[in-house]
């Protein structure tokens, strides 16, 4: 089976990220601790010295180059860059210093805006238990906070080495694997699986226990926002 992305097969797709990844961490780990954004040991962390928190910026610049080879230029792409680029620069910031969880709120309700309104991706209607479910003009409106909270919930597993990433990673195979079981490998969300799979992977090699390095709200909350994505052109499609 030649499965491939934009005429580049598949497992060379992951490969690319993955060495990007791997290779992007420990740069990003000088950078984390040039600007303090560290994770100090206290008397409820298993960690003995400060460990660099910035390890998300590795996966998403891993994604970027990702997409910068492999990807299509369109509208919804394009929200996904905006909308990446807000919650990255978001979790820099909340990295270094911790930003109220209210003002945060807010940013992801904006970046939510930002994939339905200027990217068009919305659950118009779902089926569940037998049961059809058509939101009608409420559409946009839970199509964000869905996706606010896939943001929060990824975002609340990442307290142990390698879980976040671990299961995100489950994640992006899992709908990967069903793509191809399907014959839907032309669709963004199976590019989009690729990528991220390998960016994801590359960071992980660093973030088994005795992490080096550790992903943060940087890396926690742009994989809950890509998870939503790929969620809702499931639904989409």
């Amino acid at each position: 089976m030649n499965i491939t992305v934009n005429g580049y097969g598949m497992f060379f797709v992951i490969l690319v990220c993955f060495i990007a990844s791997v290779m992007l961490v420990p740069l990003v780990k000088r950078v984390a601790l040039y600007i303090g954004a560290v994770d100090k040991p206290n008397a409820r962390k298993i960690h003995k010295e400060p460990i660099p928190t910035l390890g998300g910026l590795a996966i998403f610049l891993a994604f970027l180059i990702g997409y910068m080879i492999f990807g299509v230029a369109n509208s919804l792409m394009l929200s996904i860059l905006i909308a990446s680029f807000l919650i990255l620069l978001l979790g820099i910031f909340d990295d270094i210093n911790p930003i109220p969880a209210k003002i945060k709120f807010v940013i992801h309700l904006l970046i939510g805006a930002i994939i339905v309104f200027y990217g068009g991706l919305k659950i118009g209607e779902i089926t569940m238990l037998g049961l059809n479910f058509n939101f009608g003009v409420l559409s946009p409106y839970v199509t964000i906070i869905f996706i606010v909270a896939i943001i929060n919930a990824i975002n609340l597993i990442d307290g142990l080495d390698g879980l976040a990433s671990g299961v995100s990673i489950i994640y992006f195979a899992t709908i990967a694997t069903i793509a191809i079981l399907l014959e839907r490998t032309s669709n963004l969300e199976f590019m989009l699986c690729l990528i991220m799979l390998g960016s994801t992977l590359g960071f992980l090699a660093h973030n088994f226990p005795p992490a080096k390095i550790f992903m943060g709200d940087t890396g926690s909350t742009f994989l809950g926002l890509i998870i939503a994505v790929i969620a809702l052109l499931g639904f989409k499609n």
